[in-house]
């Protein structure tokens, strides 16, 4: 009985360490492409407070418009990694490049969504002109970005799904302190150039992006370990494309989903003025910044699972992803608690206006426990997409997070039942304002409603398979 007992214990530990060889340097890859919006956070917050606001709304349109397009390159990474599983090494190189076909052809489609600034700020009530002006002009910049950050999805995709994830983590290392210095010459104004402001950040993350993407090309087609898959170009053909599509449009859907409910909050909090929204926006890059814990194993776990599934090894598929939930609960209670540990330096680090830091702080103090949602959640929706199971998700995560996160935030914060959450605000989130508080605390709920969908949903679907 102790024997039988262990085996499965030892193998599963065994598939842990496989999880966490590849999750750290997705993890470590993700924090530095994290450190862009963390740089831009902190930068133009110590320029001006119309800056920060600025950048604030500007990055949660783009955001929005990246993370949705990305969702559907994010396909490659089921398609690539089963095909790697099952040893059909052409079949990658190939699909790789329909992928950078279908990137280019995204990349256009999202430019012209982020040319109408003012669709977006429908919402937002009446903004401060400067305010505006000076999105305008982060916008823009960002804009060329987008498609070098495209195609180096691309990349990302193909190292993750064959086990190979440095490549991107190499990268992305070596970008962060080229981003430094880039809005450091370019928001202040030094070495003779003109202060930019937030337009300054937003040309420093295009001139990084495409330095990137270039390095990222180099890398995949020189080194050796990527030879075998013979990547190529080629001319773009519809069957491969349509499968990509056929994935890729409901998984950049699922993403789309959540991450305009964090576009839309802040949207929404600009009507509490200009301080309240820089809080929010602190809250909302910390909340980003701690998800790419459980995202990038969800990613590695997702990938190998998904190989497993190509092999046919179904037991090996099931068995990685229980690790995987494993490893993203430790570690998003790990994580919640250096957050409540170290709240106050966080905000330091991100203001020095004390408003702002006010703001800031009653939202923070909802982080540990809305990040223990969003981490089982997350990894509940990178485990049905490695069994290239994504329309279900999508549905789940539309009624979790918009209709009871975004419009309950609504309802409650700005809407016929504004006021109805201010007890609960004032025991979890002391200081907050009603509309901002209100939308994390029903954004909260939405989390939780959708990580119990999803982890039922993924729990059907290893049953369908095994009595298949």
């Amino acid at each position: 009985m102790t024997a039988s007992f262990r085996a499965p214990v030892q193998r599963l530990g065994a598939t842990m360490l496989n999880i966490m060889r590849q999750a750290w340097p997705v993890l470590v890859g993700q924090w530095a492409s994290v450190a862009f919006g963390v740089l831009d956070t902190a930068m133009t917050g110590h320029s001006s407070p119309d800056d920060l606001a600025a950048m604030s709304l500007s990055v949660s349109i783009y955001i929005t418009v990246f993370v949705g397009l990305m969702g559907v390159l994010h396909a490659l990474i089921p398609i690539l990694a089963q095909r790697f599983g099952a040893q059909r090494h052409d079949e990658v190189g190939r699909l790789w490049g329909q992928g950078v076909w279908l990137s280019l052809v995204l990349s256009v489609v999202g430019g012209a969504l982020m040319q109408f600034p003012d669709v977006w700020l429908a919402m937002s009530g009446h903004v401060d002109p400067g305010v505006r002006e000076r999105m305008v002009a982060y916008l823009d910049t960002l804009t060329l970005a987008l498609p070098a950050t495209l195609i180096f999805r691309t990349v990302y995709a193909l190292g993750s799904a064959v086990s190979r994830p440095r490549v991107a983590m190499l990268i992305n290392l070596s970008t962060v302190l080229l981003k430094a210095y880039f809005n450091w010459l370019l928001i202040y104004g030094h070495m003779g150039l003109p202060e930019m402001g937030a337009a300054g950040a937003g040309l420093a993350t295009a001139l990084v992006s495409w330095i990137g993407m270039f390095a990222g090309l180099w890398y995949v087609l020189r080194d050796r370990s990527f030879a075998p898959f013979h990547l190529r170009l080629g001319r773009p053909q519809w069957q491969p494309l349509k499968e990509l599509l056929r994935l890729g449009l409901p998984m950049g859907g699922s993403y789309l989903i959540e991450v305009s409910s964090f576009t839309f909050m802040a949207l929404l909090v600009a009507r509490e003025g200009t301080y309240v929204l820089d809080g929010h926006q602190i809250m909302s890059n910390l909340a980003s910044l701690c998800y790419m814990m459980p995202m990038s194993i969800g990613v590695a776990g997702s990938a190998v699972t998904a190989q497993a599934v190509g092999a046919s090894n179904l037991a090996l598929a099931r068995r990685t992803g229980l690790a995987c939930l494993a490893l993203a609960m430790i570690g998003a209670l790990l994580t919640s608690l250096a957050v409540l540990v170290g709240r106050p330096l966080i905000i330091e680090t991100y203001t020095s206006d004390a408003q702002v830091a006010a703001a800031a702080t009653s939202l923070v103090m909802l982080m540990p426990l809305f990040h223990l949602c969003d981490a089982f959640q997350c990894t509940n929706a990178y485990l049905l997409r490695a069994y290239k199971v994504a329309v279900a998700p999508l549905m789940i995560q539309t009624v979790a997070l918009v209709v009871v996160g975004l419009l309950g935030g609504w309802w409650f914060g700005f809407g016929p039942g504004r006021g109805g959450l201010d007890r609960i605000i004032a025991l979890l989130m002391p200081g907050a304002n009603t509309g901002a508080g209100s939308l994390w605390l029903m954004s909260m709920t939405g989390m939780i409603l959708s990580a119990l969908l999803l982890h039922a949903w993924y729990w059907r679907t290893l049953r369908r398979l095994s009595n298949a």
